[in-house]
C-alpha cells in the first residue's frame, strides 16, 4: 500500500524514531578505587547568527577554590566554537583532588595560532565567507560559576565543567550587530559562563564527536577512535546503542569515520547512545550548505574534514558535484521515509551535511550524504507562535544569515513533545515571549511547498 503523509507528519514521525533530540542511555561503569575525582569538560556557543567559524586555541582550563587549584585541560585544544551552536563535544577529562570548586581560569593562546574568525557575506552572490584575525584583550580569563552551585568533586566522583563561550557578548559588534573589522582584524574579549553539570544531565551529554577510528574490540562491546581535539577516545556501546543503517559494531573497522554522541563514563570513556558510521573511504568534509546548483552541485565552507586536507582544508569553501550520489541519511533515521525527508532534490542552502566518499591524488569523490543537526540562532517573530497540542506546533525565527537568506526573510521551526525547551516554559511560554533571541538545534529540511528550509527542533534554548 502506497503511504501518503504530509512533510509535518514525516517530520512527527522522524524525530520519535531518532535520537536526534538528545541521548538518553546512562553510565553504568564502576569508577576506579581510589580517592581522587575525574573531570570532564565540554563546550557550545552562544553565538553570532553570521559567525560560521571561530577557532581559538584553549592552552588551559584551571578549577580554582580559593586555596588550591587544579586542572582540567593542560594540552593546547583548539576549538571552533562557530560549529558548536547548540551542540556539545568533549574538550578534556582529568583527575583532580576532591573539593569544591568556586571558579574556572581560561588560558588563551594569542598568537601561533592567534584567534580566527570566517563570517558568512551576503554582499556576494551567492554568499562568501570572510575572514578575520581576532586580537584578544587580555589571554586569562577566570569566571566564577553560578551562586550556590559551585563543581563539588566527590572521591571516587565524576563531575562535568559546562563552558559557554559567548561569542555576541566577545566579538566586536556595532549597534545593529555587524562585526567590526578593521584591516582584516576583530577585537576579541572573551566573555564565557561556566556551569557544573551531571554526566547524565542535558547539559552534560556529548552531541558531537567525529573522527576515525583507531581499533574495534568486538568482545569487550567497544572502539577506539581519534578524537577532533587530537586526543584518542573509547567509545563503549551496549544494547540500547543505535547505529544506522544496517551498521553495528561489527560493521566498524580501523580508518573509518565515525559520529558519536552519548554519556561520559567514571572511566573518562563515552558510552554510546548512537554511532553513525559516515564513511569507510577514510575521507569526509562537512558543513553548512552556501549554494546550490542542478545537479546538484553543492558550495559549502569546510568545517570539518579528514583525509582532504592537501587540497580542501578546514575553514575553506569547495564546491562538490553529488550528481552520482545515491546515498542519502538523515542523522541516525533510517526508516522507509528517510527518503521522503532528505535526497539529491532536497538540499537547501543553510544545511549541514557530511560527504563521505574517497580521497586520490587530490580529488574527492563524494559517495554518501548524510543530513547533520545543527544549531540555528536568530530573533522569534513576535506574535507567530502556533500551539497544537503541549509543545506540538510551530513559531517563525529570523536574523540567522543563511537562513533568512535561503528563506528569504523569516523561517518556520516546529516542535513537537519530545522537544526540550530550556530557559522557557515549553511552547506556550514562548507565545509571550516576544522578539526574544534563541538558539533552535534539530535538522533542517526543505519543504517542497515553500521552496523554503524549514527546522524540526529536538531543543529550544531561550538566551538572556
Amino acid at each position: 500500500m502506497k503511504r501518503f503523509l504530509s512533510l509535518a507528519g514525516l517530520l512527527a514521525l522522524a524525530l520519535s524514531f531518532s535520537a536526534c533530540n538528545g541521548v538518553s542511555n546512562s553510565s553504568s561503569s564502576t569508577p576506579a578505587p581510589n580517592t581522587q575525582g575525574q573531570v570532564f569538560a565540554t563546550g557550545e556557543d552562544a553565538p553570532v547568527s553570521s559567525v560560521v567559524a571561530f577557532n581559538i586555541t584553549i592552552n588551559s582550563i584551571t578549577l580554582n577554590n580559593g586555596s588550591t587549584t587544579a586542572q582540567v585541560l593542560s594540552t593546547p585544544t583548539t576549538v571552533d566554537f562557530g560549529r558548536l551552536i547548540g551542540l556539545r563535544s568533549l574538550l578534556g577529562f582529568n583527575t583532580v583532588a576532591p573539593g569544591t570548586y568556586t571558579s574556572a581560569t581560561f588560558t588563551f593562546a594569542t598568537s601561533t595560532p592567534a584567534p580566527s574568525i570566517n563570517y558568512v557575506d551576503l554582499t556576494t552572490n551567492p554568499p562568501s565567507i570572510g575572514t578575520a584575525t581576532g586580537t584578544l584583550s587580555s589571554p586569562t580569563v577566570t569566571v566564577a560559576f553560578p551562586a550556590g552551585a559551585p563543581l563539588v568533586v566527590g572521591s571516587n566522583g565524576l563531575a562535568g565543567l559546562h563552558m559557554d563561550f559567548d561569542l555576541r557578548q566577545s566579538l566586536a559588534m556595532d549597534g545593529n550587530g555587524n562585526l567590526i573589522i578593521n584591516n582584516g582584524t576583530i577585537a576579541v574579549k572573551p566573555v564565557l559562563d561556566v556551569m557544573a553539570v551531571s554526566a547524565s544531565g542535558d547539559l552534560g551529554q556529548i552531541t558531537e564527536f567525529t573522527g576515525n577510528i583507531v581499533s574495534v574490540n568486538t568482545s569487550g562491546n567497544s572502539f577506539v577512535m581519534q578524537g577532533p581535539y587530537g586526543f584518542q577516545e573509547t567509545i563503549d556501546v551496549n544494547s540500547s546503542t543505535l547505529y544506522n543503517g544496517s551498521n553495528a559494531l561489527t560493521s566498524l573497522m580501523a580508518n573509518g569515520i565515525v559520529s558519536v554522541e552519548g554519556t561520559v563514563q567514571a572511566n573518562g570513556s563515552i558510552l554510546a547512545g548512537s554511532v553513525e558510521l559516515i564513511t569507510t573511504d577514510k575521507a569526509f568534509i562537512s558543513g553548512r550548505i552556501l549554494a546550490v546548483s542542478p545537479g546538484p552541485v553543492v558550495t559549502m565552507f569546510v568545517g570539518e574534514e579528514i583525509g582532504t586536507s592537501a587540497s580542501i582544508p578546514v575553514d575553506s569553501v569547495y564546491t562538490v558535484d553529488l550528481s552520482l550520489v545515491s546515498q542519502y541519511d538523515v542523522c541516525f533515521i533510517d526508516n522507509w521515509f528517510t527518503k521522503e525527508l532528505f535526497s539529491g532534490s532536497s538540499i537547501v542552502v543553510g544545511q549541514r551535511i557530511f560527504v563521505g566518499g574517497t580521497y586520490q591524488s587530490n580529488a574527492f569523490t563524494p559517495d554518501m550524504v548524510s543530513l547533520r543537526r545543527q544549531g540555528v540562532i536568530g530573533s522569534l517573530v513576535a506574535n507567530s507562535v502556533k500551539v497544537t497540542n503541549g509543545n506540538q506546533g510551530n513559531y517563525q525565527m529570523t536574523n540567522d544569515a543563511l537562513m533568512s537568506y535561503s528563506a528569504g526573510g523569516p523561517f518556520t521551526v516546529y516542535t513537537g513533545n519530545l522537544t526540550t525547551f530550556v530557559n522557557i516554559n515549553g511552547l506556550t511560554g514562548l507565545q509571550g515571549a516576544g522578539a526574544t533571541n534563541l538558539i533552535s538545534r534539530g535538522l533542517v529540511f526543505y519543504d517542497p511547498n515553500t521552496q523554503k528550509p524549514i527546522v524540526w527542533a529536538g531543543r529550544v534554548r531561550v538566551l538572556p
